[in-house]
Formats: C-alpha cells, sequence, structure tokens
C-alpha cells in the first residue's frame, strides 16, 4: 500500500519520488537559508531586546509564520504546475497528470502542516509549566523559546531522516501506524500531571558536569563566577524543552508521514509550524487551560491517520484515503474541539487538578532583579 496520493505514479508498486535529494539538494538548502534568515531577523532585529511579547505582537507575528508557511505551499504548487510537466521521467508514465499531483502534494504540505502546528498545542502546556517552574520572567521568555526551537529545527530533521528511510518497508508503515493508535488513545485517557524538569536524567547528568546558579543572571546562558563557569536556570530551561521536543517528535513526524511519504513535504510543513509556535505560545499562554477538550481532538486525529496508515486504504479505489478527505477530517475534529472546549468550559466539578498558572513575570522587571546580592565576582562571557 503507497503512502502517497492516486495522483503521484508508481511503478511495479513502487512509489515514483517526486523530490529525489540527488535532483533537489538544492532546494533543501535554500529552504535551510531561507529559515535562517528569518531567524536571524527574528531575534537580531525585532527582538533584539529582551522585551514581553504582547498578544497583539503575537497575533500579529503569528498572522506572519502562517502567511509566509501557506505563500511558500502556494509557491510549490506553482513551481510544480510548471516543473512536473517538462519531467520525463514521469510524462512518460502512462496516466500521469501532472495538474492533479501538483494538488495533490500542495494538499499534503497543507495537511501535514495542519496536523503539526495542531499537535505543536500540546507543547504550549509543557512551555507554560517550565517556564513557570524555572520562573523565567516574561521578557525572557521569547530567548528561551527561540533557542529552544533552533534545536527542535535540528532533532526533526533528524527524525524525519530516519523515517524516510523507515517507512520504504511496509512493516514500519504498519507499525508506524499502531504507535500513533496507541498514543492517540493514550494522549485521551491520560491524566494531567506535573512536570518536574529536575527530575530529567539529562538534566541530572548537565548539573554533575557543570554547576548550576540558583538565580537568573539577565539573559544570559552562562557567567563565570570565581572564575568558574556556571550554567542559569535560563539555559536549564532551554535544555529541558529540547528534551520534550524529542518525545513530541516521536509523534509528530510519523503523524506527518501518515499523509505523504515525500520527506521534502513533511520536512518543509514541519518546519513551518515548528517556527510559528513560539507566538501561538504567547497568544495562548494565559488560557491555555480553556481548551480543556483539544486533548480528545488531537487523540481523534492521531487515531485516525494511524488508522490510515494501517488498514483505512483497502476501503477506497486506489488502495489510498484521498488527501481531500484526510485535510477535511483533520481540519474538522480540531476546529469541534476547539469551539466545544469553549462552549462548554470546564466547570469546577470537571476539574481534577488546578488551572496551570499564569506565565511568571508580568510585571515589569530589570536585568538586575536577578542578580546575586553576594559579593562573589561575576564575569561577563
Amino acid at each position: 500500500m503507497s503512502l502517497l496520493a492516486a495522483a503521484v505514479p508508481a511503478v511495479g508498486g513502487v512509489p515514483v519520488k517526486l523530490f529525489p535529494f540527488g535532483e533537489y539538494w538544492w532546494f533543501y538548502l535554500g529552504f535551510l537559508a531561507l529559515v535562517g534568515v528569518l531567524l536571524a531577523l527574528d531575534l537580531g532585529v525585532f527582538h533584539r531586546h529582551a522585551h514581553t511579547v504582547s498578544i497583539k505582537e503575537a497575533s500579529l507575528w503569528s498572522v506572519v509564520w502562517v502567511t509566509l508557511a501557506l505563500g511558500f505551499n502556494y509557491g510549490l504548487y506553482r513551481y510544480l504546475l510548471y516543473r512536473l510537466p517538462h519531467d520525463h521521467h514521469l510524462t512518460v508514465i502512462p496516466g500521469f497528470d501532472p495538474a492533479a499531483t501538483a494538488w495533490t502534494v500542495a494538499l499534503q504540505f497543507l495537511a501535514g502542516y495542519v496536523v503539526e502546528y495542531s499537535l505543536s498545542i500540546d507543547n504550549i502546556f509543557v512551555f507554560v509549566v517550565v517556564l513557570n517552574y524555572f520562573k523565567i520572567p516574561s521578557e525572557y521568555q521569547h530567548r528561551v523559546l527561540f533557542f529552544g526551537i533552533l534545536g527542535a529545527l535540528v532533532f526533526r530533521a533528524i527524525f524525519i531522516t530516519i523515517g524516510a528511510a523507515l517507512i520504504q518497508y511496509n512493516w514500519v508503515v504498519i507499525l508506524f501506524g499502531v504507535f500513533l493508535i496507541f498514543t492517540g488513545i493514550r494522549m485521551m485517557l491520560a491524566k494531567e500531571e506535573g512536570v518536574e524538569p529536575d527530575e530529567n536524567a539529562a538534566i541530572r547528568l548537565f548539573k554533575k558536569r557543570m554547576p548550576v546558579t540558583s538565580e537568573l543572571h539577565g539573559q544570559k546562558f552562562f557567567v563565570n563566577i570565581d572564575g568558574k563557569k556556571h550554567a542559569t536556570p535560563l539555559f536549564i530551561a532551554v535544555l529541558f524543552l529540547e528534551m520534550t521536543d524529542i518525545v513530541f517528535a516521536v509523534d509528530s513526524v510519523p503523524a506527518i508521514f501518515a499523509l505523504t511519504s515525500e520527506p521534502l513535504i513533511v520536512f518543509t510543513s514541519n518546519i513551518f509550524a515548528i517556527l510559528g509556535l513560539r507566538n501561538l505560545y504567547f497568544m495562548l499562554r494565559g488560557a491555555i487551560d480553556k481548551f480543556h477538550l483539544l486533548k480528545y481532538g488531537l487523540g481523534i486525529v492521531l487515531i485516525f491517520v494511524g488508522c490510515k496508515m494501517t488498514f483505512l486504504g483497502r476501503f477506497f479505489e486506489g488502495g489510498h484515503v484521498p488527501i481531500e478527505l484526510s485535510l477535511g477530517v483533520i481540519l474538522g475534529v480540531i476546529i469541534l474541539s476547539i469551539v466545544a472546549s469553549l462552549v462548554f468550559p470546564q466547570g469546577p466539578h470537571d476539574k481534577d487538578v488546578p488551572p496551570l498558572p499564569m506565565p511568571f513575570g508580568h510585571q515589569a522587571m530589570t536585568h538586575d532583579v536577578h542578580k546575586p546580592a553576594g559579593k562573589k565576582k561575576e564575569k561577563k562571557n
């Protein structure tokens, strides 16, 4: 059973790759260069000085990132409309339809983007708890999330590369599908649990190798105290977010491979969703507990894509679930769970756990607030 939509041809039962790395390495490099420029502008220009990101600013940036993703999708669609009719490896295949293939790929990107963006909302619960745990002031939270997401981009690239190599084997496809079904069920049934960063094995190992200050030192990740380098809680927060993203990647990357087996589509849709995650956090951090039914929607989406990878295809012509149907189900379930959360808010009788605390540091704070009062000499890095 091919993971690709019917518009993408197969020869001898083997799906034809639209974007073989040997021919499209320049596309990957160009895309990474674009992401690098966007991140440099984000941190070096628009967020050069630490400040509290308001809901209005986060909303505007969210619109920017979503617009960039949709613009990229449209540009990819137009490129395929031009390129595919001139690809002699594809045009010789009987029944190949360049226009239908371009449209399918565009929908695959959109579906992958929606899935990853929706699953990212689950990350925000962790962001709120972790940043509160380390008492990171709101003006420094963008810096923590920026470097956390920078590391996430690297981990996603690694996971996608591994997934692209494994997805060629049918038993791996079935295994991924079963895993997603199990993850979806677990997500819906799991009770809310606290996050204890100090119990994380990687954090404990790091603290054995390098001392960590008990207070912040402005935006610094490291400081020299009495000639010895110390990490600050700001760096520990970034490190913990990197560890949690590995867990989230295990769920989200297979979910997008259920929609397309093209690594380029998986990679670009995944990266665009991650780039918009910080601003989504700043928009929703104070109201994230209001979306109490979203976990059921996300669980249903994971179960659906898991079923799509395992057995749903055999009920449709060509052995695959149409991408239009997949996109409709994903969007419908996510929107319905969000609307239902707002229409049926949690009451006191529903809450087994207290609501998430408001993000730390909304009040105006200076860099000197967290400086130690002792006489230890500190040297800036």
